[in-house]
């Protein structure tokens, strides 16, 4: 590929069909509040405001390689990687003269920052939940003049358990035009990955996988691996995706060749006509789902007035009662929070005993070198105290957080399990009053990630002894000092172990609310599209058909 290749401007006139119809469907969901299809509707309009490149989404579970795979491409260590979740927000990269970044903050704010500071606001260690309130990283970089018309976008990992990263990166999903799907060669192919595929299906026709780390298998592993994958998503979907290997160990330049003669080259020379196909592409997948509920208004128009208010008990019956719904909801909430601190404490159990005998090991070995007077000791065992303590359990919180999940995950499930139980049951009833399947909806829950728990520690005296240091000879009294500042090992543990659990428990029982609080809003919406759509049609025939046949005239297009 030449490297002095000129980018290729941005297309103005691609894609005038398809803008018309997406006209036509924004009107149908103003007048009839199809709400359920909003997200999508304006990723796809974005894509007339934006310059005409084509966004390359880098997904995948958390520690799939997704950074180092991007870092690899660009041919030096741009994005930060680790062995923790580290990407916090969306970052995009794409050609530029000369090496920039430019980070854009949710209350329009924009700041320049070399590329040696992306960590400052990219990543979970010094970003932690993006409470910097970073909406977007762009990068420009020379090394990219080899993609012209494209842009790499690195999302934040799916699967971690900072679900900050997981909604960043799901609610981003309708902006690709195309996906790399990056899945480790160490792990199988997961119900997460195949679920994200399903997702992507609806956005773009360019669907990739890429198993990283195949350094990690042995040829004939490789193939097994690849045989597998494809057994499957040809079983899933009924039909196959293009599957690479890649690794950034071995085999570097082979792997990243055969990636760019097949995928990057050819998005990149046949720029305007992927273009033209992904925007028809989302286009096509919104009227489908807009013609669904469309069909739903003009059911219900031809109806005589007199048989409405029926149709509408019918559709909306007891089991779909959004006070009953959110019954449900509020109690499978009330229930995992009153586990959630249960959770915790039986597991933290474990390690107080353990921690206690380190800690103790670690303060005699400590204080052997204390040669100071009372109040002198007693400063030194009290800072030493504070950082030891903030340091086991900011590590016990960083290492076994997975394991405080347990009333969060069951929370998720049965909040899941009753939104797809109302789905299907509107649906039925739908399909069941006017022979009409109801295009599928959206919803997703997100869990916000917990902060990392502060410690507490008490005093060495319960009196202010060591004010009267000099009055104390320490050649006689210091064992017995230090024996007490030992005795005390045992209640601190306890006493902070007892902290760690309560700060999770608020943590996650809060997280458990505001999945309530979204399960609710999405059956609120969903009745509230389809009381619309039963309520309002009266007189509206005609309008709705040439809705219907304009939608169904664009497809054609």
């Amino acid at each position: 590929m030449s490297a002095d290749r000129p980018i290729i401007p941005e297309v103005t006139t691609a894609g005038r069909a398809a803008f018309g119809q997406l006209a036509r469907i924004r009107e149908a969901c103003e007048t009839f509040h199809i709400v359920s299809l909003k997200r999508r509707l304006e990723a796809a309009e974005n894509l007339r405001k934006e310059s005409a490149l084509i966004d390359v989404a880098v997904l995948g579970q958390f520690k799939a390689g997704k950074s180092s795979f991007i870092n690899s491409l660009v041919g030096e260590p741009v994005l930060p990687v680790g062995v923790v979740p580290v990407t916090t927000v969306i970052c995009r990269l794409q050609y530029g003269p000369a090496r920039k970044a430019v980070v854009a903050f949710f209350d329009g704010a924009r700041l320049e920052v070399g590329t040696g500071r992306l960590d400052e606001f990219t990543s979970e260690a010094k970003n932690p939940s993006n409470k910097k309130n970073v909406e977007m990283v762009d990068i420009e970089l020379p090394a990219l003049n080899e993609y012209p018309g494209l842009r790499i976008v690195d999302t934040p990992g799916l699967g971690s358990i900072f679900a900050y990263h997981h909604a960043t990166s799901e609610n981003w999903l309708p902006e690709a035009g195309a996906a790399i799907l990056a899945i480790s060669s160490d792990r199988p192919l997961a119900e997460n990955d195949l679920q994200l595929i399903r997702e992507l299906v609806q956005y773009t026709p360019n669907i990739v996988l890429l198993l990283t780390k195949s350094d990690l298998l042995t040829p004939d592993q490789q193939d097994e691996v690849v045989g597998f994958f494809k057994d499957t998503l040809q079983r899933e979907f009924n039909k196959t995706f293009p599957i690479f290997l890649y690794s950034t160990r071995t085999g570097t330049e082979e792997f990243r060749h055969k990636l760019d003669a097949e995928v990057l080259f050819k998005l990149s020379v046949d720029r305007d006509f992927e273009f033209r196909r992904i925007l028809r592409h989302k286009t096509r997948s919104l009227a489908d789902s807009c013609l669904g509920y469309l069909e739903i208004a003009l059911k219900t128009a031809l109806q005589a007035d007199s048989d409405k208010e029926a149709l509408r008990a019918q559709v909306l019956d007891e089991k779909v009662n959004f006070d009953l719904i959110r019954e449900e909801l509020f109690i499978i909430c009330r229930e995992n929070q009153k586990q959630t601190r249960v959770l915790i404490n039986n597991y933290l159990e474990q390690f107080q005993g353990p921690l206690t005998i380190k800690l103790k090991e670690e303060l005699r070995k400590e204080m052997a070198g204390w040669k100071y007077n009372l109040w002198k000791m007693t400063r030194s065992y009290e800072e030493w105290l504070a950082d030891k303590m903030k340091e086991e359990m900011r590590s016990l919180s960083r290492t076994e957080h997975h394991h405080f999940y347990g009333s969060l995950k069951k929370a998720h499930a049965s909040l899941s399990r009753s939104l797809q139980s109302f789905r299907t049951l509107l649906s039925g009833n739908v399909e069941k009053v006017l022979g009409i399947r109801l295009a599928e909806a959206e919803w997703k829950l997100s869990v916000d990630e917990p902060e990392q728990p502060d410690i507490k520690t008490t005093w060495a005296f319960d009196f202010h002894l060591d004010l009267i240091w000099f009055l104390i000879p320490m050649f006689i009294f210091r064992r017995f000092f230090q024996k007490n500042f030992l005795g005390k090992i045992n209640r601190e543990v306890e006493t902070n172990l007892a902290r760690l659990a309560a700060q999770w428990e608020d943590r996650i029982n809060r997280t458990i609310e505001e999945m309530k609080r979204q399960a609710t809003r999405y059956v609120k919406d969903e009745i509230a599209t389809i009381e619309s759509l039963l309520a309002s049609t009266h007189g509206r025939t005609g309008e709705i058909q040439k809705l219907i046949s304009d939608i169904k005239s664009g497809l054609e297009e």
